[in-house]
């Protein structure tokens, strides 16, 4: 019972730092909680094309996309490969620091 109830727990409050951390990057925050949906919108916050949500449904490749897809969120909001790091491991501390914190979505295209 009391490992259901840390669970839950766990589950809100990474619900509630990705809701906050769409709608920073002007995203639909209910978005976060819609299976597949929820994966188009990282995709579009990351500045990335939209066939890459196909690539979620193959094994493996989707790890490999999954990370470069954290590394391109965490980069949009002024991070580094430290906090892409987190946001793997860790998305129950990473995902509410970075939706609650002072962090901005930073959208312009980099010149190269």
């Amino acid at each position: 019972m009391i490992g259901s109830i840390i669970y839950l727990a766990i589950v809100v409050i990474v619900i509630a730092g990705m809701w906050k951390t769409f709608e920073k990057a002007g995203q639909p925050g209910w978005g976060c909680i819609i299976p597949i949906y929820n994966i188009y919108l990282m995709t579009k916050i990351a500045a990335k094309p939209a066939w890459w949500v196909i690539m979620f449904f193959i094994p493996l490749v989707n790890i490999v996309f999954a990370i470069m897809l954290y590394n391109e969120i965490a980069k949009k909001f002024g991070q580094g490969i430290g906090f892409t790091i987190g946001l793997i491991l860790l998305p129950f501390v990473f995902f509410p620091i970075l939706g609650f914190g002072d962090y901005t979505y930073q959208n312009e295209v980099a010149a190269q």
